[in-house]
């Protein structure tokens, strides 16, 4: 599967007041080489195993497979993750045809909050709500993998 998203700053609060859900997310990397990522994620009471390939140059797409796990084998791989666990809590916001999920991290991420809405191609137009701020698709220091070994609160900024 190809995954194509891109990925935005949030500059305010707005976004909570028009979400359908909010999920905490807790989160850590089997493996987290930029060629490939192995991610083991809890939402909920279900536990995910993702594999990701290298994103295209622009990082616009990129290779996803995901499988369900029990929550009990996430958690037991957590304990064999990389160092560096992501806590986020995400906010699923319906803008016309499009979804945005809005990650406001927690922990040593605490501060940043990241939008995603999912594309079914690279030129595909959306609407961009009030909250949406600067781009940041393709710039890797966003990605959970690289904010797991160098969380927000260490950026000078």
């Amino acid at each position: 599967m190809i995954e194509i998203e891109r990925k935005f700053l949030v500059t305010s609060d707005d976004f909570k007041e028009e979400a359908q859900s909010e999920t905490r997310i807790v989160q850590g990397f089997l493996n987290s080489d930029k060629e490939r990522t192995v991610r083991v994620r809890i939402k909920d009471n279900q536990g995910f195993l993702t594999v990701k390939g290298a994103s295209n140059d622009g990082g616009l797409s990129r290779f996803e497979w995901e499988k369900d796990i029990s929550k009990e084998e996430a958690d037991s791989l957590l304990k064999l993750c990389e160092e560096g666990i992501i806590d986020k809590i995400r906010y699923n916001v319906q803008v016309e045809n499009h979804l945005f999920e809005v990650d406001e991290f927690l922990g040593e991420n605490e501060g940043l909050v990241v939008a995603e809405v999912e594309l079914n191609h690279v030129s595909e137009i959306f609407k961009k709500p009030n909250w949406l701020g600067r781009e940041v698709t393709g710039l890797s220091k966003y990605y959970n993998s690289q904010l797991s070994k160098n969380p927000f609160k260490y950026w000078k900024l």
